[in-house]
Protein backbone atom coordinates (compact mmCIF):
# COMPACT_ATOMS: atom_id res chain seq x y z
CA UNK A 1 0.00 0.00 0.00
CA UNK A 2 1.02 3.78 -0.94
CA UNK A 3 0.44 7.13 -0.09
CA UNK A 4 0.94 8.63 -3.75
CA UNK A 5 3.51 10.67 -2.13
CA UNK A 6 6.66 10.38 -4.35
CA UNK A 7 10.09 10.13 -2.24
CA UNK A 8 12.35 10.69 -4.67
CA UNK A 9 13.22 10.73 -8.48
CA UNK A 10 15.57 8.54 -9.59
CA UNK A 11 16.60 6.92 -13.35
CA UNK A 12 16.49 3.85 -15.47
CA UNK A 13 20.47 2.55 -15.44
CA UNK A 14 19.42 -0.15 -17.00
CA UNK A 15 17.13 -2.50 -18.75
CA UNK A 16 17.83 -5.80 -19.72
CA UNK A 17 14.61 -7.90 -20.95
CA UNK A 18 12.41 -7.92 -18.20
CA UNK A 19 14.67 -6.65 -15.81
CA UNK A 20 15.52 -3.11 -14.79
CA UNK A 21 18.69 -1.64 -12.53
CA UNK A 22 17.03 2.16 -11.47
CA UNK A 23 19.42 4.58 -10.01
CA UNK A 24 18.31 5.56 -6.50
CA UNK A 25 19.25 7.06 -3.15
CA UNK A 26 16.94 7.25 -0.81
CA UNK A 27 14.31 4.67 -1.45
CA UNK A 28 17.56 1.78 -0.91
CA UNK A 29 18.34 2.85 2.58
CA UNK A 30 16.53 0.56 3.92
CA UNK A 31 15.15 -1.60 1.44
CA UNK A 32 16.00 -5.56 1.19
CA UNK A 33 15.03 -8.25 -1.30
CA UNK A 34 11.72 -8.78 -1.05
CA UNK A 35 10.36 -5.40 -0.17
CA UNK A 36 8.37 -3.75 -2.59
CA UNK A 37 8.80 -0.05 -4.49
CA UNK A 38 6.67 1.37 -6.58
CA UNK A 39 8.04 2.84 -9.92
CA UNK A 40 5.68 5.72 -11.67
CA UNK A 41 2.56 4.35 -9.40
CA UNK A 42 3.73 0.44 -10.41
CA UNK A 43 4.24 -2.12 -7.43
CA UNK A 44 7.66 -3.61 -8.02
CA UNK A 45 9.17 -6.47 -5.81
CA UNK A 46 12.83 -5.42 -4.87
CA UNK A 47 15.43 -8.48 -6.27
CA UNK A 48 18.75 -6.95 -5.95
CA UNK A 49 19.79 -3.41 -4.05
CA UNK A 50 23.22 -1.53 -3.65
CA UNK A 51 23.90 1.74 -1.75
CA UNK A 52 22.95 3.33 -5.04
CA UNK A 53 20.77 0.74 -6.99
CA UNK A 54 17.98 -1.52 -6.77
CA UNK A 55 16.86 -4.50 -9.36
CA UNK A 56 13.63 -5.50 -10.00
CA UNK A 57 11.72 -8.25 -12.63
CA UNK A 58 8.72 -6.56 -14.42
CA UNK A 59 6.54 -9.30 -15.66
CA UNK A 60 4.56 -8.83 -19.35
CA UNK A 61 1.49 -8.17 -17.64
CA UNK A 62 2.59 -5.16 -15.80
CA UNK A 63 5.08 -4.25 -18.83
CA UNK A 64 1.55 -4.65 -21.36
CA UNK A 65 -0.32 -2.32 -19.06
CA UNK A 66 1.63 0.17 -17.71
CA UNK A 67 4.02 2.94 -19.45
CA UNK A 68 7.19 0.95 -17.76
CA UNK A 69 7.96 -0.90 -21.39
CA UNK A 70 8.54 1.88 -23.19
CA UNK A 71 11.36 2.99 -20.47
CA UNK A 72 14.83 3.36 -22.01
CA UNK A 73 18.35 4.11 -20.04
CA UNK A 74 18.37 7.38 -18.27
CA UNK A 75 15.07 8.02 -17.94
CA UNK A 76 13.67 10.06 -15.16
CA UNK A 77 11.23 7.34 -12.90
CA UNK A 78 9.22 8.43 -9.39
CA UNK A 79 9.96 6.20 -6.89
CA UNK A 80 7.57 5.46 -3.29
CA UNK A 81 8.27 3.07 -0.39
CA UNK A 82 5.47 1.52 1.16
CA UNK A 83 3.57 3.63 3.96
CA UNK A 84 4.28 2.25 7.28
CA UNK A 85 1.00 1.97 9.92
CA UNK A 86 2.94 4.42 11.90
CA UNK A 87 3.27 7.33 9.03
CA UNK A 88 1.02 9.27 7.76
CA UNK A 89 -0.65 8.97 5.13
CA UNK A 90 -0.06 11.79 3.23
CA UNK A 91 -1.90 11.24 -0.42
CA UNK A 92 -4.11 9.02 -0.59
CA UNK A 93 -4.26 4.58 -0.34
CA UNK A 94 -2.88 4.01 -3.52
CA UNK A 95 -2.35 -0.06 -4.15
CA UNK A 96 0.30 0.42 -6.85
CA UNK A 97 -2.21 -1.33 -9.49
CA UNK A 98 -2.08 0.11 -12.64
CA UNK A 99 -5.25 0.73 -14.09
CA UNK A 100 -4.16 2.33 -17.17
CA UNK A 101 -2.32 4.08 -19.63
CA UNK A 102 -2.76 7.90 -19.91
CA UNK A 103 -1.85 10.37 -22.70
CA UNK A 104 -0.45 13.64 -21.88
CA UNK A 105 -3.07 16.49 -23.78
CA UNK A 106 -1.64 19.40 -21.87
CA UNK A 107 1.22 19.63 -19.52
CA UNK A 108 1.27 20.52 -16.08
CA UNK A 109 0.80 23.18 -13.91
CA UNK A 110 -2.19 22.54 -15.33
CA UNK A 111 -2.41 19.25 -16.49
CA UNK A 112 -4.34 17.20 -18.80
CA UNK A 113 -4.84 13.31 -18.92
CA UNK A 114 -6.76 11.38 -21.65
CA UNK A 115 -7.55 7.96 -20.41
CA UNK A 116 -9.16 4.57 -22.07
CA UNK A 117 -13.37 5.33 -21.73
CA UNK A 118 -13.95 2.31 -19.58
CA UNK A 119 -12.26 4.29 -16.41
CA UNK A 120 -13.92 8.08 -16.89
CA UNK A 121 -16.80 6.54 -14.75
CA UNK A 122 -14.52 6.33 -11.44
CA UNK A 123 -13.46 9.81 -11.76
CA UNK A 124 -14.96 12.74 -9.93
CA UNK A 125 -14.44 16.30 -9.54
CA UNK A 126 -12.34 16.40 -6.05
CA UNK A 127 -11.67 13.01 -6.30
CA UNK A 128 -8.33 11.38 -5.99
CA UNK A 129 -6.27 9.90 -8.81
CA UNK A 130 -2.57 8.75 -9.32
CA UNK A 131 -0.80 10.00 -12.40
CA UNK A 132 2.60 8.07 -12.65
CA UNK A 133 2.33 7.00 -9.03
CA UNK A 134 1.50 11.15 -7.61
CA UNK A 135 -1.18 11.63 -5.58
CA UNK A 136 -3.27 14.03 -7.28
CA UNK A 137 -6.90 15.81 -6.77
CA UNK A 138 -9.22 16.30 -10.15
CA UNK A 139 -9.85 19.61 -10.79
CA UNK A 140 -12.39 18.66 -13.63
CA UNK A 141 -13.73 14.98 -14.65
CA UNK A 142 -13.81 15.14 -18.53
CA UNK A 143 -15.77 12.64 -20.85
CA UNK A 144 -12.36 11.15 -22.16
CA UNK A 145 -10.04 12.35 -19.07
CA UNK A 146 -9.46 14.57 -16.49
CA UNK A 147 -7.27 17.49 -15.62
CA UNK A 148 -5.33 18.30 -12.26
CA UNK A 149 -3.40 20.97 -11.00
CA UNK A 150 0.58 20.41 -10.09
CA UNK A 151 2.13 22.77 -7.83
CA UNK A 152 5.32 23.83 -8.86
CA UNK A 153 7.08 21.18 -5.76
CA UNK A 154 5.29 17.96 -7.33
CA UNK A 155 6.18 19.23 -11.36
CA UNK A 156 10.02 19.91 -9.82
CA UNK A 157 10.44 16.63 -8.08
CA UNK A 158 8.75 14.16 -9.54
CA UNK A 159 8.32 13.30 -13.29
CA UNK A 160 5.37 14.96 -14.11
CA UNK A 161 7.18 18.70 -14.54
CA UNK A 162 8.99 16.77 -17.33
CA UNK A 163 6.01 15.12 -19.51
CA UNK A 164 4.77 16.59 -22.45
CA UNK A 165 1.91 16.36 -24.83
CA UNK A 166 1.56 13.25 -26.22
CA UNK A 167 3.91 11.07 -23.56
CA UNK A 168 2.41 8.53 -21.60
CA UNK A 169 1.63 7.89 -17.92
CA UNK A 170 0.21 5.28 -15.59
CA UNK A 171 -3.44 5.84 -13.98
CA UNK A 172 -4.40 4.54 -11.09
CA UNK A 173 -8.09 5.46 -10.28
CA UNK A 174 -9.30 5.83 -7.18
CA UNK A 175 -9.97 1.56 -5.91
CA UNK A 176 -13.00 2.58 -3.23
CA UNK A 177 -14.91 3.54 -6.35
CA UNK A 178 -14.41 -0.14 -8.09
CA UNK A 179 -15.08 -1.50 -4.56
CA UNK A 180 -18.42 0.26 -3.84
CA UNK A 181 -18.99 -0.84 -8.23
CA UNK A 182 -18.77 -4.23 -7.49
CA UNK A 183 -21.28 -4.53 -4.39
CA UNK A 184 -23.62 -2.71 -5.97
CA UNK A 185 -23.58 -4.53 -9.09
CA UNK A 186 -24.92 -7.79 -6.52
CA UNK A 187 -27.79 -6.00 -5.26
CA UNK A 188 -28.82 -4.70 -9.55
Amino acid sequence: MFTGIVEELGRVVRRDGNRFTFGARLVVEDSKIGDSIAVNGCCLTVVDVNEDTWTADIVDESLRRTNLGALRDGDPVNFERPVRLADRLGGHLVQGHVDAVGEIVSPAPELRVRIPTALTRYVVEKGSITVDGCSLTVVAALDDGFTVAVIPHTADVTTLGRKQPGDTVNVEVDMLAKYVERLLQGRM
